[in-house]
C-alpha cells in the first residue's frame, strides 16, 4: 500500500525505539472483544459512526476489553469521492459477512462485534463490557516490529487448525472531502485499517504457533499507530480471541 506515507522523521524515532525493546501484546484468558466498522468518507452517514468509535480512545478497556478497527469500502468510491483509505479487500469481507448472515447487500455504516452484525447502538456501551466468555491467551512479540512471533493457547484445545489476523491501524487522520455526499467537509479518522495480513499458526501440543510479517510502509499518513490482532479457525471470520496496542501515540491522540 505505497500511498500510505510516514513522516520520515517519526519513522526514525519509531524504528529507534522499537528496535531497543521487544514489542509484546498479550490478552488474558477471557475473550478480548473485536469490533469492526466497516465505513466510507463517501457516506454522510458514517462521521457520527466514526466520531463514536474515535472516542474509544478514551475508554479504559481499550484493547484490554476490545480491540476496535474501522474498514474503509470502495463500493462508494464510484459516487464521486474516491475514500484514500478504502480497499477492494475490505469491501469483500464485508460482503463475505453478509453471505454469511444472509443479508441480500453490504452496507454503512456497519458495525460487527465477534463476527456478528451489530446494530443496536443503544446496547454499545454494554456490549463492549467483558462477556465472561473464556477464549485462551493470545500473545504476539517482535523485536523489530516487522516479524511477529505469535503464540495462542486455546482454553479448549481440539484438532481444529487456527489462523492469525493482524492489522495495522493509523488515527488522528483527516481528509478534506471535495465531492460526494460529504462534500466540502473535513473528515476525522481513527483505528483506520492500512495493511491488513494473514498467517497459518501451527499445532504444538496445546498451543498454536506462527509468525507474521508486517512491513511498514516507509512513510505514514497519520501520527498514531496500532496494532491489532486475532485468531480465527481456518477459513473462518470468526474471531476467537484478539489482542492489539498502540505502537506510537502522537501527543494529541493521547
Amino acid at each position: 500500500m505505497s500511498r500510505f506515507l510516514f513522516c520520515p522523521l517519526l519513522f526514525v524515532m519509531f524504528s529507534v525505539n522499537a528496535q531497543s525493546a521487544l514489542v509484546t501484546f498479550q490478552s488474558a484468558t477471557e475473550q478480548t472483544a473485536l469490533l469492526e466498522l466497516y465505513t466510507s468518507e463517501g457516506c454522510s452517514s458514517c462521521p457520527p459512526a466514526e466520531a463514536w468509535l474515535s472516542g474509544l480512545k478514551k475508554s479504559p478497556g481499550l484493547w484490554k476489553d476490545f480491540v476496535p478497527l474501522a474498514f474503509h469500502v470502495d463500493y462508494w468510491d464510484h459516487l464521486g469521492w474516491r475514500d484514500p483509505w478504502a480497499e477492494r479487500g475490505f469491501s469483500d469481507r464485508q460482503r463475505a459477512y453478509a453471505e454469511i448472515w444472509h443479508n441480500e447487500s453490504v452496507y454503512t455504516p456497519g458495525f460487527v462485534l465477534n463476527g456478528k452484525e451489530w446494530g443496536d447502538s443503544s446496547r454499545r456501551k454494554d456490549a463492549l463490557k467483558p462477556s465472561g466468555a473464556k477464549a485462551g491467551v493470545l500473545a504476539v512479540s517482535s523485536s523489530d516490529t516487522n516479524r511477529w512471533q505469535v503464540n495462542f493457547a486455546p482454553v479448549n484445545a481440539d484438532d481444529q487448525n487456527y489462523e492469525v489476523h493482524a492489522a495495522l491501524l493509523a488515527g488522528d487522520l483527516s481528509s478534506d472531502v471535495k465531492a460526494g455526499e460529504n462534500r466540502g467537509r473535513r473528515l476525522n479518522h481513527d483505528f483506520a485499517v492500512l495493511t491488513l495480513v494473514n498467517a497459518p499458526l501451527v499445532r504444538n501440543g496445546g498451543l498454536a504457533q506462527g509468525d507474521f510479517v508486517l512491513t511498514m510502509p516507509q512513510n505514514a499518513a497519520g501520527s498514531s499507530l496500532a496494532l491489532a490482532i486475532w485468531t480465527t479457525r481456518t477459513g473462518s471470520l470468526v474471531p476467537l480471541q484478539s489482542t492489539g496496542g498502540w505502537l506510537m501515540q502522537s501527543v494529541s491522540g493521547q
